[in-house]
């Protein structure tokens, strides 16, 4: 028998609301999310709820995609319930019923049902790879056969806000020249064809030469009201036309990622960023138990740029033929020098996911003042930005009033 796929899953779940009497026939009412009646009554009732009435309410909608934090939390929440001794079919459903975002507990619901049907924990994670990466699935795996399970959903949990936060700051530092250059394009388009026009006609009126400046800019206004529509149109085709080559053509998404690593001062941040993440990565698989060559298929695909996923992928190549780890990375050319003579120390002291664990904590500190750096820079070019592309067309627009005023 085929088994049902998510969206499956996703049409049979309703929302209920029912009433009932708890402890000391206490009344009770609420709302409970499951694909049939009886699902919600046995639910109810080991929660000592007795069911006096229940009535369908509609359809859930399957709102919000799946993001990291939710696997992040998820992980937390487990390990806490199975720290606590209970059962890990029991886990999973109560864990699916804390949920509030549906699409969270059609995941969670799915993993208990297959945990019921006698799957592992691992297994069951393993259908769903675009939820769960490869280290979570080779944690809990660990984390099975050693009997450490709770230690490896928390030690998962800690990764993945690591991880985390590191992205976030790497976004802030991509978006926030970003949003600035996008800002000031914006007031300058708005000035030239809402406002420059409406002192074009005075300027008419005038029946005298323009200044040098003030023609400029008159002239620029002109032409930016007939081509901003299809100049922005372009823009944004050729952009979104990138980014879906990028995501079906890895040499050019490869020439992308190569460009955004040698940008000045971004650049930086994300090389640092990427060594980071795979420094976290490999001490995280390494310290589990997880081979080398293992944790490195791993590290190369959460490294979260394409020059470094084949570098690693390249060191991997070369680790299982016998190559150091140090000497594999030095051979790529893509990893600082301390960063590698950190991990040659850690090989030869038998401490290599310490020493991993303290090259991505360095490197995450060094993002964090990066991106601290840029960010205090970035608010006095805000100004300047801004100060020229608006007061220089302002100071043109006024520059034929101050010569008519110095004639009359």
């Amino acid at each position: 028998m085929a088994r049902p796929t998510r969206k499956t899953r996703a049409a049979r779940l309703y929302r209920w609301k029912w009433s009932g009497t708890g402890h000391q026939s206490r009344p009770l009412k609420g709302e409970s999310i499951g694909h049939c009646k009886a699902d919600i009554i046995v639910e109810l009732t080991r929660q000592n709820i007795h069911v006096r009435s229940i009535r369908k309410a509609g359809g859930v909608r399957i709102h919000g995609a799946i993001k990291p934090a939710d696997i992040m939390l998820f992980s937390r929440q487990m390990a806490t319930m199975i720290q606590a001794g209970i059962p890990l079919l029991q886990s999973l459903n109560v864990v699916a019923e804390s949920f509030k975002k549906p699409a969270m507990m059609i995941l969670v619901k799915a993993l208990a049902d297959d945990v019921a049907s006698g799957t592992s924990f691992s297994q069951a994670l393993r259908r769903y790879p675009q939820h769960f990466d490869s280290l979570f699935i080779h944690l809990v795996a660990a984390g099975e056969q050693s009997g450490t399970l709770v230690s490896m959903l928390e030690r998962n949990a800690a990764y993945k806000e690591k991880v985390e936060s590191l992205k976030a700051r790497v976004k802030k530092a991509l978006w926030y020249p970003a949003c600035v250059l996008i800002a000031g394009i914006g007031i300058t388009l708005l000035l030239l064809v809402k406002v420059v026009p409406q002192f074009e006609g005075m300027f008419q009126s005038f029946g005298a030469e323009l200044p040098a400046l003030t023609q400029l800019i008159v002239e620029l206004s002109t032409l930016t009201q007939q081509l901003w529509l299809p100049l922005a149109g372009a823009i944004l085709a050729v952009i979104l036309l990138l980014r879906w080559a990028a995501q079906r053509t890895a040499p050019l998404a490869y020439r992308l990622d190569t460009a955004l690593l040698a940008l000045p001062v971004i650049g930086n941040i994300v090389n640092k960023a990427a060594v980071a993440r795979f420094a976290r990565t490999l001490a995280t698989t390494f310290a589990s138990g997880v081979p080398l060559v293992e944790g490195l298929e791993t590290a190369a695909g959460t490294s979260g740029n394409r020059v470094y996923e084949q570098a690693v992928r390249q060191i991997r190549q070369e680790v299982a033929t016998g190559q150091p780890l140090h000497l594999s990375m030095k051979m790529t050319h893509r990893f600082p020098l301390l960063t590698v003579q950190m991990v040659s120390i850690g090989e030869e002291a038998g401490a290599l996911a310490t020493m991993l664990r303290r090259v991505a904590e360095y490197h995450e500190e060094e993002v964090d003042n990066a991106v601290d750096a840029l960010t205090s820079l970035m608010e006095p070019l805000i100004i300047i930005i801004l100060g020229v592309l608006v007061g220089g067309i302002v100071i043109a627009m006024y520059l034929p009033i101050f010569d008519l005023g110095t004639v009359i």
